[in-house]
């Protein structure tokens, strides 16, 4: 098996990390709330996803949330306006709640009883790179079975071991060539 990348884009070639890419569309998969935080429709909505039953009040508790319930229903009332880092902390909280949320359903999407989602690798663009440092790559698709260790990665919000369990877990089943998808433009899938 080839080695990882050291000095990816030294020749011009432009990509991303693969486990970035699946994190993108896992995220696209989540569906989070498309209106930003800082209108007060994206924050009521966020406010309410983390606070509407007690369970959901702990989950957001246990990822950081630390503030009053007196400063939670202020801020639901509109009495008063949370500062900048505590849109932040919202926002953060927010997503990680909601990752977990989502990481079960997803699971069982992909996995799919065992027959796993079929992923598509879009290789690096080598549009900047001079012609003899280019390299022959197509798209490759490829049926990934396992994502038990990839999206518990994702929800955990964890890079260096959604960069592990992407590369172990299904880069490598590419063969010999597995390298040269380290890095990709994109990473295609759908649960």
């Amino acid at each position: 098996m080839p080695e990882r990348n050291i000095d990816f884009g030294k020749f011009g070639a432009r990509g991303i990390k693969g486990h970035e890419a699946v994190a993108r569309q896992l995220d696209a998969l989540a569906g989070f709330i498309a209106t930003p935080i800082t209108q007060r429709r994206g924050l009521l909505a966020r406010l309410h996803y983390l606070t509407r039953t007690e369970h959901a009040r702990e989950a957001a508790r246990e990822a950081g949330l630390t503030v009053t319930d007196r400063t939670l229903k202020a801020w639901l009332n509109g009495k008063r306006i949370p500062s900048r880092k505590n849109l932040q902390a919202i926002e953060t909280v927010y997503r990680t709640v909601r990752r977990q949320n989502v990481a079960r359903y997803l699971l069982a999407r992909l996995n799919r009883a065992g027959r796993g989602a079929r992923v598509e690798f879009h290789p690096l663009n080598q549009s900047q790179v001079s012609r003899p440092h280019q390299r022959a790559l197509s798209f490759r698709t490829l049926n990934v079975r396992h994502w038990d260790r990839i999206v518990e990665a994702w929800a955990n919000d964890d890079d260096e071991a959604l960069d592990e369990a992407w590369v172990n877990d299904a880069t490598v089943d590419l063969g010999s060539e597995w390298g040269q998808y380290e890095y990709v433009t994109n990473v295609g899938f759908a649960a």
